[in-house]
């Protein structure tokens, strides 16, 4: 794994909750070897934060505005921040 270099926090909403986008969203962030977590928000959103090099977290970024096959993500709203490096995987939360 190249070393961390970038946090990227995220909040998507529209129809992501329901429709597997957590699940999904582990699967493709370990696929790029990013660490962090995503979890349900109260107001319907999913919201994550993902660190490790800025290449991957541009691939995931991508792929989140998109979302899974059953989503329709209306709003993708990022920033990028330093890395904290606390994360040893990509969990999901609540």
């Amino acid at each position: 794994m190249e070393p961390v270099s970038e946090r990227l926090d995220v909040t998507v909403s529209g129809r992501v909750q329901g429709v597997a986008f957590r699940w999904h969203t582990q699967r493709v962030a370990g696929e790029l070897d990013l660490v962090g977590w995503v979890r349900n928000q109260p107001d319907g959103s999913v919201r994550l934060v993902a660190e490790g090099p800025r290449r991957q977290l541009e691939a995931l970024l991508a792929w989140v505005r998109r979302g899974p096959d059953h989503a329709r993500v209306e709003d993708c709203r990022h920033q990028w921040q330093q890395p904290t490096g606390q994360f040893d995987a990509f969990r999901i939360f609540g």
